[in-house]
Parts: structure tokens; C-alpha cells; sequence
């Protein structure tokens, strides 16, 4: 009997289930993104879309951009809030823990730091969808094995 080649799929070659980004980058970018909305969503609706139209204006950082310019972002709500900017980024912090209740964050310096946190997440994110990627490839070799025998 000759087995025939396992077909290639999107999935096999980089386990990406979107055309345009990588799956970590589509789940970072809502989780990030939602944290920050929600965050803002609580000084109102209207204080909400002037703070997006002023990160826009004043600093070209859009709502879709935050999540991958977050030291930006970060510098442009210090200079925005001053010391009230710490407020904001614990409470985007406390949300995204919410979310996120078994990734670890250990500060570097010893004490918490916004755009860190915001990274280290974003790389605990990348491992979890390499080990789902892993999985996934692994049921698919099982799967095909159990057809051809």
C-alpha cells in the first residue's frame, strides 16, 4: 500500500488562522486593546473618545495602535495625566491580570513597570499559542496517522 503525503495546510506550515496576522498578534492586540477601553470607558464616554482624539492628535498613537506602541502610549498619558497616569496603568494592569490570572509578572527593577508588564505579557501570550500550535500539529500527525494505517 502507498501512503500518500500528509496535504499541506496554512495550519501545518505556521499554525496562523488569519491571512493578515499571527494568531498571538490578534489576541494580544484585543486583549491590550479591550483593557484599555474598558479602563477609559470608566472617566465616560465622552472624556473617553477626547483622550483617543487627543493620542491621535497630539502624539499619532491611534485606539487600534496602542497595543503595539505601548512605551508611547505610556509617555503620552504621563504627559497627559502626570502623576495620575500611574492610576490609569495599574487599573489597565488589575484588568488585564483579570484576564489573564495565570501569567506571572515579575518586575526587573523590583518595582512594577507598565510597558514591562504590558511585554511580558505579550510574550506569555506567544508561548501559549506556540504550545496550542504544537498541540494542534501533533493531533493533526495522530489524526493522519490513524487514516493511513
Amino acid at each position: 500500500m502507498v501512503k500518500m503525503r500528509q496535504p499541506e495546510t496554512l495550519l501545518n506550515r505556521s499554525c496562523s488562522f488569519s491571512a493578515e496576522k499571527e494568531p498571538v498578534e490578534v489576541v494580544f492586540e484585543d486583549v491590550v486593546g479591550e483593557a484599555v477601553d474598558t479602563i477609559l470607558s470608566a472617566l465616560g464616554e465622552k472624556p473617553k473618545q477626547a483622550i483617543y482624539r487627543h493620542l491621535k492628535v497630539a502624539y499619532g498613537i491611534s485606539k487600534e495602535d496602542i497595543p503595539h506602541k505601548i512605551e508611547a502610549f505610556t509617555d503620552a498619558i504621563e504627559q497627559t495625566f502626570g502623576s495620575a497616569a500611574k492610576l490609569v496603568e495599574i487599573k489597565i494592569i488589575e484588568r488585564l491580570h483579570s484576564q489573564h490570572e495565570d501569567f506571572i509578572y515579575v518586575p526587573k527593577s523590583g518595582e512594577l513597570n507598565f510597558v514591562e508588564y504590558v511585554e511580558d505579557l505579550h510574550k506569555s501570550l506567544e508561548q501559549k499559542v506556540q504550545n496550542l500550535c504544537f498541540a494542534i500539529r501533533v493531533w493533526q500527525e495522530l489524526n493522519y496517522a490513524q487514516t493511513q494505517s
